[in-house]
């Protein structure tokens, strides 16, 4: 078991390492098993999170995600943490003012994560395979710039089905309605 930590530990420092000397535009953090966002990495990344443009944190085992994190790479355009077991996102994330997609397909979300409305220059949100059943849809057909939503795979109410252009100028993706059981 130490020997595979310690490989999974590698492999992260590799992939940090690899961002910070070839100044690239991302980082890749994506099946690393990691539980929390390690925090020597803000200290290694010092010198280049200005430039951090997407990350990928998908299929981890992440259970949360700290306003530290958000505030340090405010310089996001993506952002991937699909396959986590997040059930919410810190207030922070509406400084993220660069923001375009967000990933959060594959987690634990039985509500919208409504700090998610407030930021002006998301486009995308994907939030397939959660538990969601309440959508603020006041809130989002105020969202300028969203174009997509996806919120197949979820238990949405009734009313989240009424969401239909012209109404949002955003594609809703719902998955397909369960049919009423004949008595």
């Amino acid at each position: 078991m130490h020997k595979r930590m310690g490989e999974a530990v590698a492999r992260v420092a590799r992939k940090v390492n690899d961002t910070v000397e070839n100044k690239t535009d991302s980082l890749d953090l994506a099946n690393c098993k990691l539980m929390t966002f390690p925090i020597g990495i803000y200290k290694a990344m010092r010198s280049v999170t200005e430039g951090i443009h997407r990350i990928s944190l998908a299929n981890n085992e992440l259970k949360s995600i700290t306003s530290r994190f958000v505030t340090t790479f405010s310089q996001l355009t993506e952002l991937n943490l699909a396959g986590n077991y997040l059930h919410r996102l810190p207030e922070e994330i509406t400084s993220l003012l660069h923001l375009r997609a967000i990933d959060l397909s594959r987690n634990r979300f039985r509500r919208f994560p409504e700090p998610l409305a407030t930021v002006p220059t998301l486009e995308t949100i994907d939030l397939e395979e959660n538990e969601i059943a309440e959508v603020p849809t006041d809130k989002l057909a105020s969202m300028a710039s969203l174009r997509s939503l996806n919120l197949r795979a979820n238990p949405v109410g009734p009313e989240v089905r009424l969401l239909v252009r012209p109404l949002v100028p955003f594609d809703l993706l719902l998955s397909p309605e369960e049919p009423i059981p004949k008595a």
